[in-house]
């Protein structure tokens, strides 16, 4: 159980707190890059840790990241020309280049010299991997844009889907470290099988077990946390395991268990204390085909224009029970809610925008949460009283070296030597945590 003060920690975002402060010593995903794709197009709104921005891409291609509301008399920028390498608002003519730097104000005569004396709030961006991020921490605390874990270099396959979710970015964290949920929750998608490893088919995942209680045991990073469960497979099980472990890569990044086809990933950005872009992703590798943009989002129930609206929100709310069948519940569909994310988005929305976790009875399944709560709390007040944020201190492990993991293995083989084998020694405490 969590204080208050805990779960404030853990779960504000906006202004001067802690927990938004620690966030914005990392690069953040703003948009998609299929957003702004088209150079002096149409600019994009973006909430970010409870800042209104607007992303465009100019005419030269730059991408440029600035407050929404023009800093004359705060019109909102979404509407602006974006022409002629800069956008300009429609209110008065003002214009601004990728940089914040005012490069017109056609309402104020040549010879005052208020161009200079004016710069708009910008913040940096960088391409790569399907998305535009960007750095919202003091200059001084930014450091190079690093490849994430799904996107090591520029011609992988990554095919994202993008849910506007109303709820506080911690309790869909957990929801992404959760291992044992995935049994109940998504029993109708996720379906046991007499399989050697999880397997993708466009219906569903197979997996080797049906162990609803796995063990856990967590082993702290300098990046964040990896946990495994543990459990009894279909076949072998004398002398086998089911091993699936998922990394937490503070503060925006879980790597969820890959199958046969393709490797998972969620990214979260908060929006702000009670509303997140979630972004779920499967991207391929060395040994993995990858799936296409769009069978991903057919597959998840998350097409843009079918699913979603223009803006990624979801059609399936709760004032509409998220469409739930009970007649399909009745002939054996466990939820009754189409797609694996829509099935999760309903029992974080269900719990209000921030959980109340002072009220929680959390057991020993609950046991990668706690973990991660107990890091992410460690985390903030370590902002607030000035110390170095998470993820950015020594040894540094690339990000492309960071790798989930599931396989059926021998009962004798060591979880943590699994999907991790190019990472540097543990450089934290290893616990034991169930």
């Amino acid at each position: 159980m969590m204080t208050t003060e805990e779960n404030d920690l853990l779960c504000r975002v906006e202004g001067d707190a802690p927990m938004g402060q620690l966030m914005r010593r990392h690069w953040i995903p703003a948009c998609l890059s299929e957003e702004v794709v088209e150079p002096d197009g149409k600019p994009v709104r973006v909430r970010l840790l409870g800042e209104d921005l607007v992303v465009f891409r100019d005419t030269d291609g730059r991408l440029g990241v600035l407050d929404e509301y023009c800093p004359h008399r705060r019109a909102s920028l979404v509407y602006g020309r974006n022409e002629e390498c800069g956008l300009r608002c429609l209110y008065h003519g003002w214009k601004f280049d990728v940089e914040g730097n005012v490069l017109e104000m056609t309402s104020e005569p040549p010879e005052s010299g208020f161009t200079q004396k004016v710069k708009h709030k910008a913040y940096p961006a960088h391409e790569h991997g399907g998305f535009i991020w960007t750095h919202m921490g003091p200059p001084e605390t930014m450091r190079p844009f690093e490849p994430p874990a799904f996107a090591p270099t520029a011609d992988t396959q990554v095919s994202i889907l993008k849910v506007q979710v109303h709820a506080n970015w911690a309790q869909i964290t957990e929801g992404q470290i959760d291992s044992a949920h995935s049994s109940s929750l998504h029993s109708s998608d996720m379906v046991p099988a007499r399989v050697d490893s999880a397997k993708a088919t466009n219906q569903n995942w197979l997996r080797p077990s049906t162990d609803r209680a796995p063990r856990y045991q967590s082993e702290r990073t300098s990046y964040g946390f990896r946990y495994a469960a543990i459990r009894r497979p279909i076949l072998n099980a004398n002398t086998h395991d089911y091993i699936r472990t998922t990394v937490y890569v503070a503060p925006f990044t879980s790597l969820i268990p890959p199958n046969n086809i393709h490797n998972v990933t969620t990214v979260l950005a908060p929006r702000d204390d009670e509303n997140t872009y979630f972004y779920f992703i499967a991207w391929n590798g060395p040994d993995k085909q990858g799936v296409t943009t769009e069978e991903w989002r057919k597959f998840n129930h998350t097409q843009v224009g079918i699913d979603l609206d223009h803006e990624y929100r979801n059609r399936r709310t709760r004032e509409n029970d998220y469409e739930q069948n009970r007649d399909a519940m009745k002939l054996g569909n466990f939820t009754g809610v189409k797609g694996i994310p829509n099935q999760d988005i309903a029992m974080w929305e269900s719990m209000g925008p921030i959980s109340d976790r002072t009220k929680e009875r959390v057991g020993a399944s609950d046991s990668a949460v706690v973990e991660f709560r107990r890091l992410m709390v460690e985390a903030a007040r370590q902002m607030r009283a000035g110390g170095p944020t998470i993820g950015t201190t020594e040894p540094h492990i690339p990000h492309v070296r960071i790798a989930s993991f599931e396989g059926v293995v021998p009962k004798t083989v060591d979880w943590r030597t699994l999907g991790a084998a190019e990472e540097a020694a543990p450089t934290a405490k290893q616990e034991r945590v169930a």
